[in-house]
């Protein structure tokens, strides 16, 4: 089991990065989430087999085809048992909030 903290820099915002990340961990199998950063740059956490995890960073490199990466920062981290993939909205003062089936809004992490 594999844990990865990804940030992706470029013209990563706007061209469905999140939404084809989260295709593509769906689609290996892959838990975790994907957000965009205030900065315009796009962070992802990816669990799973070595294999999954190691696919999911090489796909970042790349992105969906309107993206244009120019960096990505790799974080190597102790897996943490997620499950699921989900898109995350964007840090407000400390706290991820995370859409619920289109619903409404969550807390799913404090940071301090």
């Amino acid at each position: 089991m594999s844990r990865r903290h990804v940030i992706v820099r470029g013209t990563v915002q706007g061209v469905f990065f999140r939404a084809s990340c989260q295709q593509e961990a769906v689609r290996v199998g892959a838990a975790g989430w994907v957000a965009n950063r205030p900065d315009g740059s796009v962070e992802a956490v990816f669990e799973g087999s070595d294999d999954v995890v190691e696919h999911l960073v090489q796909w970042c490199r790349s992105g969906p085809p309107r993206a244009v990466v120019t960096d990505v920062e790799v974080t190597v981290e102790m897996p943490q048992g997620e499950s699921g993939f989900e898109v995350r909205l964007p840090r407000v003062d400390g706290l991820w909030f995370v859409s619920v089936a289109g619903f409404g809004l969550e807390l799913v992490e404090q940071v301090f």
